[in-house]
Protein backbone atom coordinates (compact mmCIF):
# COMPACT_ATOMS: atom_id res chain seq x y z
CA UNK A 1 0.00 0.00 0.00
CA UNK A 2 1.64 3.29 -0.81
CA UNK A 3 2.30 5.73 1.81
CA UNK A 4 0.19 8.60 2.73
CA UNK A 5 2.36 11.55 1.48
CA UNK A 6 2.50 14.68 4.71
CA UNK A 7 0.59 17.37 3.25
CA UNK A 8 3.25 19.94 4.83
CA UNK A 9 5.69 18.72 2.17
CA UNK A 10 3.23 19.62 -0.59
CA UNK A 11 3.09 23.03 0.94
CA UNK A 12 4.81 25.67 -0.99
CA UNK A 13 7.84 28.02 0.35
CA UNK A 14 6.28 30.41 1.30
CA UNK A 15 8.76 34.05 2.99
CA UNK A 16 7.39 36.45 5.22
CA UNK A 17 5.75 37.52 8.60
CA UNK A 18 2.14 37.41 10.06
CA UNK A 19 0.93 38.87 13.85
CA UNK A 20 -0.91 37.19 15.23
CA UNK A 21 -3.25 38.10 18.13
CA UNK A 22 -3.01 35.05 19.62
CA UNK A 23 -6.21 33.71 21.11
CA UNK A 24 -6.45 32.80 24.79
CA UNK A 25 -6.53 28.98 25.80
CA UNK A 26 -4.10 27.25 22.90
CA UNK A 27 -0.42 27.00 22.95
CA UNK A 28 1.89 29.50 21.12
CA UNK A 29 2.66 26.17 19.00
CA UNK A 30 -0.61 25.09 18.21
CA UNK A 31 -1.81 28.65 17.18
CA UNK A 32 1.27 28.81 14.74
CA UNK A 33 0.55 25.38 13.32
CA UNK A 34 -3.27 26.57 12.96
CA UNK A 35 -1.99 29.60 10.96
CA UNK A 36 0.69 27.41 8.77
CA UNK A 37 -1.92 25.79 7.66
CA UNK A 38 -4.16 28.65 6.65
CA UNK A 39 -1.14 30.17 4.79
CA UNK A 40 0.04 26.84 3.61
CA UNK A 41 3.42 27.26 4.61
CA UNK A 42 6.22 24.82 4.62
CA UNK A 43 8.10 25.79 7.04
CA UNK A 44 7.03 28.12 10.04
CA UNK A 45 7.93 29.31 13.48
CA UNK A 46 7.34 31.97 16.10
CA UNK A 47 9.30 34.36 17.89
CA UNK A 48 8.93 34.25 21.57
CA UNK A 49 6.32 32.03 23.67
CA UNK A 50 3.60 32.72 25.35
CA UNK A 51 1.23 30.58 27.98
CA UNK A 52 -1.79 29.24 26.76
CA UNK A 53 -3.68 31.77 28.99
CA UNK A 54 -2.15 34.92 27.47
CA UNK A 55 -3.39 36.37 24.33
CA UNK A 56 -1.82 39.35 21.86
CA UNK A 57 0.80 39.46 19.78
CA UNK A 58 2.37 36.45 18.64
CA UNK A 59 5.02 37.21 14.97
CA UNK A 60 4.54 34.05 13.19
CA UNK A 61 7.12 33.63 10.65
CA UNK A 62 7.58 31.56 7.32
CA UNK A 63 10.17 30.23 4.74
CA UNK A 64 13.50 32.52 5.30
CA UNK A 65 11.79 34.88 7.82
CA UNK A 66 12.41 31.59 10.43
CA UNK A 67 16.13 32.78 10.00
CA UNK A 68 15.23 36.44 11.86
CA UNK A 69 13.56 34.79 14.29
CA UNK A 70 15.91 34.69 16.87
CA UNK A 71 16.57 38.63 16.38
CA UNK A 72 12.64 39.10 17.43
CA UNK A 73 13.10 36.56 20.55
CA UNK A 74 15.48 38.76 21.76
CA UNK A 75 13.61 41.79 21.63
CA UNK A 76 11.69 43.96 24.21
CA UNK A 77 8.45 43.08 24.81
CA UNK A 78 5.20 45.38 26.11
CA UNK A 79 2.66 43.65 28.07
CA UNK A 80 -0.91 44.68 29.77
CA UNK A 81 -1.25 42.29 32.97
CA UNK A 82 -3.55 42.10 35.26
CA UNK A 83 -2.33 41.05 38.98
CA UNK A 84 -4.96 39.75 41.99
CA UNK A 85 -3.31 40.54 45.16
CA UNK A 86 -4.08 38.17 47.97
CA UNK A 87 -3.66 34.92 46.69
CA UNK A 88 -0.72 32.79 45.21
CA UNK A 89 -1.01 29.82 42.97
CA UNK A 90 1.92 27.15 42.14
CA UNK A 91 1.57 28.32 38.46
CA UNK A 92 1.89 31.90 39.41
CA UNK A 93 -1.51 32.67 36.99
CA UNK A 94 -4.74 31.68 37.31
CA UNK A 95 -4.68 28.38 35.87
CA UNK A 96 -2.64 26.85 39.05
CA UNK A 97 -3.88 25.65 42.42
CA UNK A 98 -3.87 28.45 45.38
CA UNK A 99 -1.24 27.43 47.32
CA UNK A 100 -0.84 30.80 49.98
CA UNK A 101 -3.38 33.63 50.96
CA UNK A 102 -3.21 37.36 52.58
CA UNK A 103 -5.32 39.40 54.47
CA UNK A 104 -4.21 42.52 52.41
CA UNK A 105 -5.95 42.00 49.03
CA UNK A 106 -5.84 45.84 47.74
CA UNK A 107 -3.21 48.31 48.21
CA UNK A 108 -3.40 52.37 47.65
CA UNK A 109 -2.04 54.18 44.85
CA UNK A 110 0.84 55.33 46.55
CA UNK A 111 2.25 52.04 47.82
CA UNK A 112 1.45 50.67 44.11
CA UNK A 113 3.95 53.08 42.81
CA UNK A 114 6.32 52.81 44.84
CA UNK A 115 6.75 49.03 44.64
CA UNK A 116 6.83 49.25 40.99
CA UNK A 117 9.53 51.41 40.99
CA UNK A 118 11.40 49.30 43.54
CA UNK A 119 11.18 46.42 40.40
CA UNK A 120 11.43 48.96 37.72
CA UNK A 121 15.26 49.19 35.69
CA UNK A 122 17.63 46.37 35.80
CA UNK A 123 17.08 43.11 38.26
CA UNK A 124 17.61 39.53 38.94
CA UNK A 125 14.61 37.49 38.81
CA UNK A 126 14.33 34.01 39.55
CA UNK A 127 12.79 31.65 36.64
CA UNK A 128 9.49 30.04 37.82
CA UNK A 129 9.26 26.50 38.49
CA UNK A 130 6.33 26.21 35.65
CA UNK A 131 8.72 27.36 32.91
CA UNK A 132 10.12 25.34 29.81
CA UNK A 133 13.49 26.33 31.00
CA UNK A 134 15.66 23.52 31.61
CA UNK A 135 16.92 21.53 34.79
CA UNK A 136 19.69 18.64 34.00
CA UNK A 137 17.79 17.73 30.51
CA UNK A 138 14.28 17.75 31.89
CA UNK A 139 11.64 21.01 31.80
CA UNK A 140 11.05 22.36 35.03
CA UNK A 141 7.35 22.18 34.37
CA UNK A 142 7.86 18.84 33.90
CA UNK A 143 9.43 18.84 37.36
CA UNK A 144 7.14 20.65 38.86
CA UNK A 145 4.10 19.00 37.85
CA UNK A 146 5.86 15.82 39.67
CA UNK A 147 6.13 17.94 42.82
CA UNK A 148 9.25 18.74 42.84
CA UNK A 149 11.27 21.78 42.97
CA UNK A 150 14.65 22.64 42.35
CA UNK A 151 17.37 25.61 42.65
CA UNK A 152 17.12 27.88 39.97
CA UNK A 153 19.57 30.77 39.66
CA UNK A 154 18.73 34.51 39.82
CA UNK A 155 19.02 36.02 36.05
CA UNK A 156 19.36 39.72 34.59
CA UNK A 157 16.65 41.13 32.91
CA UNK A 158 14.73 44.97 32.36
CA UNK A 159 11.76 46.50 33.71
CA UNK A 160 12.01 49.39 31.03
CA UNK A 161 8.68 50.32 32.26
CA UNK A 162 6.23 49.09 35.13
CA UNK A 163 3.20 50.85 34.72
CA UNK A 164 -0.41 51.32 37.22
CA UNK A 165 -3.61 51.45 34.61
CA UNK A 166 -6.24 50.94 36.71
CA UNK A 167 -6.46 50.00 40.70
CA UNK A 168 -9.49 48.16 41.05
CA UNK A 169 -11.02 47.07 44.14
CA UNK A 170 -10.59 43.23 42.85
CA UNK A 171 -7.49 43.75 40.78
CA UNK A 172 -4.51 46.14 39.39
CA UNK A 173 -3.88 46.57 35.61
CA UNK A 174 -0.29 47.50 34.60
CA UNK A 175 1.68 47.85 31.36
CA UNK A 176 4.83 46.34 31.52
CA UNK A 177 7.95 46.95 29.49
CA UNK A 178 10.42 44.64 29.87
CA UNK A 179 13.58 42.98 28.26
CA UNK A 180 13.76 39.32 26.41
CA UNK A 181 13.85 36.12 29.59
CA UNK A 182 11.58 38.18 31.83
CA UNK A 183 8.69 36.22 33.25
CA UNK A 184 5.66 38.85 34.01
CA UNK A 185 3.96 36.35 36.64
CA UNK A 186 6.97 36.06 38.74
CA UNK A 187 7.62 39.80 38.42
CA UNK A 188 3.79 40.20 39.80
CA UNK A 189 4.90 37.76 43.01
CA UNK A 190 7.64 40.23 43.61
CA UNK A 191 5.50 43.21 43.12
CA UNK A 192 3.51 41.69 46.15
CA UNK A 193 6.29 40.18 48.50
CA UNK A 194 6.78 44.24 48.71
CA UNK A 195 3.75 44.83 49.22
CA UNK A 196 3.62 42.44 52.41
CA UNK A 197 1.16 39.89 50.65
CA UNK A 198 0.87 37.66 48.09
CA UNK A 199 -0.36 37.70 44.20
CA UNK A 200 -1.35 35.96 41.02
CA UNK A 201 -1.51 37.08 37.44
CA UNK A 202 -5.44 36.61 35.92
CA UNK A 203 -4.65 38.27 32.72
CA UNK A 204 -2.04 38.46 29.93
CA UNK A 205 -2.06 40.22 26.79
CA UNK A 206 1.34 40.98 24.78
CA UNK A 207 1.04 45.06 23.05
CA UNK A 208 4.65 44.77 21.37
CA UNK A 209 7.32 42.99 19.93
CA UNK A 210 10.62 44.90 19.28
CA UNK A 211 9.39 46.77 16.51
CA UNK A 212 6.22 45.13 15.58
CA UNK A 213 3.03 47.15 17.40
CA UNK A 214 -0.22 45.26 18.53
CA UNK A 215 -2.43 47.56 16.48
CA UNK A 216 -1.19 45.52 13.08
CA UNK A 217 -2.18 42.52 14.79
CA UNK A 218 -5.11 40.00 13.07
CA UNK A 219 -6.93 37.20 14.45
CA UNK A 220 -7.28 33.34 13.41
CA UNK A 221 -10.92 34.55 11.93
CA UNK A 222 -9.17 37.57 9.64
CA UNK A 223 -6.55 34.80 8.68
CA UNK A 224 -9.12 32.84 7.38
CA UNK A 225 -11.88 34.81 6.03
CA UNK A 226 -9.05 36.47 3.58
CA UNK A 227 -8.89 35.59 0.01
CA UNK A 228 -5.53 35.88 -0.45
CA UNK A 229 -3.80 34.89 2.99
CA UNK A 230 -0.43 35.96 1.24
CA UNK A 231 -1.28 39.59 0.98
CA UNK A 232 -1.49 39.65 4.46
CA UNK A 233 2.17 38.94 5.04
CA UNK A 234 4.59 41.76 6.02
CA UNK A 235 8.55 41.52 4.02
CA UNK A 236 10.92 39.24 6.35
CA UNK A 237 13.20 42.90 6.16
CA UNK A 238 11.38 44.77 7.89
CA UNK A 239 11.90 43.05 11.25
CA UNK A 240 15.25 44.23 10.39
CA UNK A 241 14.90 47.98 10.46
CA UNK A 242 16.77 48.52 13.32
CA UNK A 243 20.23 47.55 10.92
CA UNK A 244 21.54 50.05 8.43
CA UNK A 245 21.21 48.90 4.83
CA UNK A 246 23.27 49.05 1.83
CA UNK A 247 22.72 48.69 -1.40
CA UNK A 248 25.04 46.39 -3.85
CA UNK A 249 25.85 46.91 -6.84
CA UNK A 250 25.59 44.05 -9.69
CA UNK A 251 28.88 42.92 -9.65
CA UNK A 252 29.08 43.09 -5.69
CA UNK A 253 25.47 40.97 -5.27
CA UNK A 254 26.68 38.32 -7.95
CA UNK A 255 30.45 38.22 -5.67
CA UNK A 256 28.24 37.88 -2.60
CA UNK A 257 25.39 35.27 -3.78
CA UNK A 258 28.92 32.96 -4.91
CA UNK A 259 30.26 32.84 -1.75
CA UNK A 260 33.37 35.98 -2.33
CA UNK A 261 33.68 38.48 0.09
CA UNK A 262 33.68 41.77 -0.94
CA UNK A 263 35.13 45.47 0.25
CA UNK A 264 33.04 48.84 0.71
CA UNK A 265 33.28 51.85 2.63
CA UNK A 266 30.84 52.23 5.90
CA UNK A 267 31.03 51.78 9.51
CA UNK A 268 31.61 48.49 10.60
CA UNK A 269 29.05 46.39 11.96
CA UNK A 270 25.76 44.33 10.86
CA UNK A 271 23.73 45.19 7.78
CA UNK A 272 20.83 44.52 5.83
CA UNK A 273 21.84 44.05 2.12
CA UNK A 274 19.84 44.54 -0.95
CA UNK A 275 20.83 44.38 -4.79
CA UNK A 276 20.62 47.43 -6.94
CA UNK A 277 16.42 47.12 -7.54
CA UNK A 278 16.39 47.31 -3.73
CA UNK A 279 15.48 43.24 -3.30
CA UNK A 280 16.42 42.24 0.08
CA UNK A 281 19.23 39.42 -0.14
CA UNK A 282 19.91 39.16 3.88
CA UNK A 283 22.21 40.23 6.49
CA UNK A 284 25.96 40.76 6.22
CA UNK A 285 29.20 41.86 8.74
CA UNK A 286 31.22 44.47 7.64
CA UNK A 287 34.40 44.45 9.51
CA UNK A 288 36.58 47.06 11.10
CA UNK A 289 39.24 46.69 7.36
CA UNK A 290 36.22 47.42 5.48
CA UNK A 291 35.31 43.68 4.51
CA UNK A 292 31.78 42.59 4.00
CA UNK A 293 30.89 39.26 4.74
CA UNK A 294 27.60 37.20 4.35
CA UNK A 295 25.95 36.34 7.93
CA UNK A 296 22.59 35.14 6.37
CA UNK A 297 21.85 34.82 2.47
CA UNK A 298 18.10 34.42 1.94
CA UNK A 299 18.36 32.50 -2.08
CA UNK A 300 15.02 31.07 -1.89
CA UNK A 301 13.41 34.32 -1.36
CA UNK A 302 15.92 36.43 -3.24
CA UNK A 303 13.81 37.99 -6.78
CA UNK A 304 16.96 38.83 -8.88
Amino acid sequence: MAQKRSVKKNYPDLHGIVLLNKPKGISSNLALQKVRHLFKAKKAGHTGNLDPMATGLLPCCFGDATKVAHLLINSDKTYLARCVLGSQTDTGDATGKVIDTATKSQATITEIEQASLALTGDIQQIPPMYSALHHKGQRLYDLARQGKTVERPPRPVTIHEFKLIENHADYIDFEIKVSKGTYIRTLLEDFAAKLGTVAHMSALHRTEAGIFSGEDMLSMEQIAQSKDPNQLLIAMDQALIEYPEFILTTTQTQNLIHGKTISIDGQSGVYRLYDSSSNFLGMGNLDQEGTLKVKKLFLKSYQG
